[in-house]
């Protein structure tokens, strides 16, 4: 409820009484008594003896269970009379007890909160939506009651190094088995990137081959692929030139928000079909990166180039009338810089985890003043306005990850781990019309955030840029499946290297391959080799499953050794093969294979024949003997 309606409403404990029927007053007042009074003047003095005198309100407090006192607490040291519902629910992790209510919803009987907590429409049979505690009855409890125990937001020192997935499939019967998965996070630390960044995109600019729409202002995607050229590490994800579906090559993160962020802080405007440095991007070539991108992230709070939603493609309904609906995006930022500034510095969080700590401080903002207008897939079915938890879940939180991973995370404000988009999010499965989607956006998979040195003074809890000190972590993650986990860009020639004895399975995950890793060692590769290339690149010991198998195979090679070309020689008697092969001239150069064949290596060849010749003996050539 808004603080306007709320000032709208009745404030004192009898104007609030005033508002209920005798029959929703009496169910109440058997809370205070066995045999309430019949009268509705009689039952608010009943109500206004106990809860207006110090004594008795005390003694009805200490009657209340953990759940009810925690919502007394949180509306007596709050500045509003409301109880917030959504940030209670977010914070405690489930409503407080008003009292046990049947399968229609209806309450069966009202729990003492009531007596404390009233809603605003005076409706007593159900569960309140909206809920405020009388003035003069808040202004008793001050005395009586504790201050709620504070909000947490809980951090980690390092994300995890991978998430486990469950995956439902069916045999030939049918039957369900479940399959579990682990699948890689990948770690990014943004800071130092977004630093060099910033200047190869200006300079980039400067060059003249940065192509923009004029109506979109927005790159094109052959352009994307040349901003990322120039990008430290490169985007999120890995491009696939060959693929036009997002979900299955998430693509342009970074590379399409650059060209976006730099026109919107002033650094670049558009010159017919391209866009060309202004005076102030000029300067910015020169200027401290983290000034820029100060600059930058101020501007972009502000922006009207783009609302983010927009780039969540499944949600629909966005233009047209849906367009004239949607709220400021700016008003949406400030809420969400307001909760990054409420968190701490240098620690990581759940992204999920901001979205609770956000709502239980009470920060919330609407995407749209009319949810009715946005659907996904069926504007009937996936109307979302029809689809429960759908404004939270869906929309907002999806705007978060937009904001948070294309823009925050962009500019270096924030570190990120994530993983693939596809089927990492299940907020959305258990509505029937969505559950063969893979994912709702390319922003999915984005798990954890870290608020990082650069993103501690953009966001002003600093008043010094001090920057975060460079982490030197290692390219790959070795897994005892096999699986070799690029976490951070690799050189071209790595790259080579790695292809050698591995497979590549997806963007950043290869598989090591027995077949390749033969044809390696074939080639002349050593074990020692191959294992100090892993080792030298892995930010873990190597795993005993991937250090068996290399040396396995290194030992199957060197049992076999090959010798060069040789020819093969058949012998019609068997008998004459033996003497050859055992000439005290032709021992050296010749060896028995079988009963009537003698190998002979090309080096020899030539010494095989002279001393054959010695003997009275040559070769024939054409045919086969019979």
């Amino acid at each position: 409820m808004s603080r306007k309606l709320e000032e709208t409403q009745p404030h004192t404990l009898k104007e609030l009484l005033e508002n209920y029927t005798v029959s929703t007053l009496r169910a109440l007042a058997d809370c205070l008594t066995f045999n309430p009074p019949s009268r509705k003047s009689e039952l608010v003095s009943l109500f206004e003896e106990n809860m207006i005198n110090p004594e008795n309100l005390q003694q009805l407090w200490k009657r209340l269970n953990n759940q009810q006192q925690a919502a007394v607490a949180e509306v007596v040291h709050s500045s509003s009379l409301q109880l917030d519902m959504s940030a209670y629910l977010a914070k405690y992790g489930r409503s407080p007890d008003w009292g046990p209510v049947d399968s229609y919803g209806s309450l069966k009987k009202h729990s003492l909160l009531w007596l404390f907590i009233y809603p605003i429409d005076g409706n007593g049979d159900r569960l309140p939506h909206y809920a405020i505690m009388p003035c003069d009855l808040k202004k008793q409890l001050r005395e009586v009651v504790s201050p709620p125990r504070a909000l947490e937001l809980h951090t980690v020192d390092k994300p995890p190094d991978t998430v486990v997935h469950k995956n439902y499939e069916h045999d030939t019967n049918g039957e369900e088995l479940k399959k579990t998965l682990e699948i890689p996070i990948i770690l990014r630390m943004t800071e130092h990137d977004a630093l060099h960044d910033i200047h190869a995109v200006l300079r980039l600019i400067d060059t003249g081959k940065v192509r923009v729409s004029a109506k979109s202002k927005k790159a094109t995607t052959a352009v994307m692929r040349t901003v990322g050229t120039v990008l430290q590490r490169g985007d999120f994800y890995q491009a696939d030139e060959q693929s036009n579906d997002w979900i299955t090559a998430p693509g342009s993160i970074k590379t399409f928000a650059w060209p976006l962020i730099v026109q919107a802080a002033g650094l670049a405007i558009i010159s017919g079909t391209k866009l060309e440095l202004t005076r102030e991007g000029k300067k910015a070539l020169t200027a401290p990166a983290h000034q820029i991108i100060q600059r930058a992230w101020t501007s972009w709070l502000k922006t009207k180039l783009l609302d983010e939603l927009n780039r969540v493609h499944t949600i629909k309904g966005q233009t047209g009338k849906g367009k004239r609906m949607m709220t400021l995006a700016s008003g949406r930022r400030a809420i969400i810089k307001e909760t990054l500034c409420a968190c701490p510095t240098h620690r990581w969080f759940a992204f999920d985890e901001f979205s609770r700590f956000m709502r239980a401080l009470g920060h919330r903002f609407s995407v749209t003043r009319a949810l009715s207008t946005l659907y996904i897939q069926d504007s009937y079915y996936g109307n979302l306005l029809s689809l429960e938890g759908a404004e939270w879940d869906i929309v907002q939180k999806r705007y978060m990850l937009v904001f948070l991973f294309e823009y925050a995370a962009t500019m270096g404000l924030i570190d990120v781990a994530y993983i693939h988009p596809s089927e990492a999010r299940d907020d959305y499965h258990d509505v029937w019309i969505l559950e063969d989607l893979d994912c709702l956006s390319r922003y999915d998979g984005l798990l954890w955030i870290r608020i990082n040195g650069l993103g501690a003074w953009c966001l002003g809890l600093t008043e010094e840029y001090v920057p975060t000190p460079f982490e030197e972590r290692k390219a790959l993650k070795v897994l005892p499946n096999l699986e070799v986990v690029v976490v951070e860009p690799l050189p071209a020639g790595d790259v080579l290297f790695l292809e050698l004895f591995a497979e590549q399975t997806s963007d950043y995950v290869w598989n090591i391959e027995r077949t390749k890793l033969l044809e390696a060692l074939e080639k002349g590769h050593s074990v020692d080799e191959i294992l100090s290339f892993l080792e030298t690149n892995s930010s873990s010991v190597l795993p005993h499953s991937v250090l068996e198998l290399i040396r396995q195979m290194g030992e199957r090679v060197s049992q076999l050794v090959d010798l060069g070309s040789a020819r093969l020689i058949e012998v019609k008697d068997a008998v004459m093969a033996q003497l050859l092969v055992n000439d005290s001239r032709l021992k050296s150069l010749c060896m028995l294979a079988g009963e009537q064949h003698i190998v002979v290596l090309a080096g020899s060849e030539k010494a095989f024949r002279r001393v054959l010749r010695e003997l009275g003996y040559g070769l024939s050539f054409g045919h086969r003997g019979s």
